[in-house]
Order: C-alpha cells, then sequence, then structure tokens
C-alpha cells in the first residue's frame, strides 16, 4: 500500500490534504455542518455539543480535509489558538438566529484575526451564516455586516446563507474554500 500511496502522490492523483479549523459560538450548528459535508454512510445520527475538540475528515472532488472542530463553550475557547498555526483555512460559524450572542461571536472573530499567528497570514476565512431556517435569523448580509466583515481586507473570506440540518448552502462554501487553498496551493 505504501508504494501505491507514493505512486499516486507523484502523479497527482492524490488528494492533498488542508487542515481547516472550525470554529464559532457554542451551538451555532459547527457539528452539525461538518458531519453533514462527510458522505451519507459516514454521518452520524445523533449530534451532541463538542467538549475540547474533534477531528473529523471530509473530501471534496480535489482536496481531503481534516476538520478540527473546535468547541464553541467559553471555557474551551481558548483552545482555539493552539491550532492557529496549523490551519490552512477557517470555517467560523454563526447561529443567524441568536442576535444576542452576535456581539460576543464579533469580539471572538477579532481576538481571531488579532492572534499573532492569524494576523499577518493570507488564510482564507469561510463564514456560515447558520439557521436560516429559523424565524428569527437575520440575512447573511446583515450577518456581515454586523461582524463588519467589510474590514477584513488582507484575507480572501467569503459568507454564505446555511442550513446545516438540511444541507443548504453548505457545498457553495466548500467549493469556494476549495478554490482559496488550490489559489494559495499553486
Amino acid at each position: 500500500m505504501g508504494l501505491l500511496d507514493r505512486l499516486s502522490g507523484l502523479l497527482g492523483l492524490r488528494k492533498k490534504e488542508v487542515h481547516v479549523l472550525c470554529l464559532g459560538l457554542d451551538n451555532s450548528g459547527k457539528t452539525t455542518i461538518i458531519n453533514k459535508l462527510k458522505p451519507s454512510n459516514a454521518q452520524s445520527q445523533d449530534i451532541v455539543p463538542t467538549i475540547g475538540f474533534s477531528i473529523e475528515k471530509f473530501k471534496s472532488s480535489s482536496l481531503s480535509f481534516t476538520v478540527f472542530d473546535m468547541s464553541g463553550q467559553g471555557r474551551y475557547r481558548n483552545l482555539w489558538e493552539h491550532y492557529y498555526k496549523e490551519g490552512q483555512a477557517i470555517i467560523f460559524v454563526i447561529d443567524s438566529s441568536d442576535r444576542l450572542r452576535m456581539v460576543v461571536a464579533k469580539e471572538e472573530l477579532d481576538t481571531l484575526l488579532n492572534h499573532p499567528d492569524i494576523k499577518h497570514r493570507r488564510i482564507p476565512i469561510l463564514f456560515f451564516a447558520n439557521k436560516m431556517d429559523l424565524r428569527d435569523s437575520v440575512t447573511s448580509v446583515k450577518v456581515s455586516q454586523l461582524l463588519c466583515l467589510e474590514n477584513i481586507k488582507d484575507k480572501p473570506w467569503h459568507i454564505c446563507a446555511s442550513d446545516a440540518i438540511k444541507g443548504e448552502g453548505l457545498q457553495e462554501g466548500v467549493d469556494w474554500l476549495q478554490d482559496q487553498i488550490q489559489a494559495v496551493k499553486t
């Protein structure tokens, strides 16, 4: 098997592996999104809150993603920074129906963007404005405004409206992220 792996790598047949950090406040839908991106036979039926972090894998047409699903609970957010150096992309998930905690999400995003391991890197950031199916949700444009995303000038970013339970908006986001990662790798 080692010889076949090496040969497929030399021929460019093997998918490039990328490390992605999945961040956001607790209950924003991070684990549900990652679960939905996995093949249907690998998806979990029961999603429980992440304690600490978990590592999940899924593939796109040309990349193999290793995703660090980081707990968004307040007491675990300080763990995020230990994974910044290894991350090649970030997925930041926002509960678009939770207007009260949008300020906290913005504070966490600002802390992330100003961290020395992130600040000077041109790392792509995909935002999922999740839970768009809920009655109280705000649009992805409004989420973008509330988080002041227009101020991010030194990193490629994209925001997608999503409904993680139905899988809506997820493929668009992953396609964008894949394009950005491949642009950096070439």
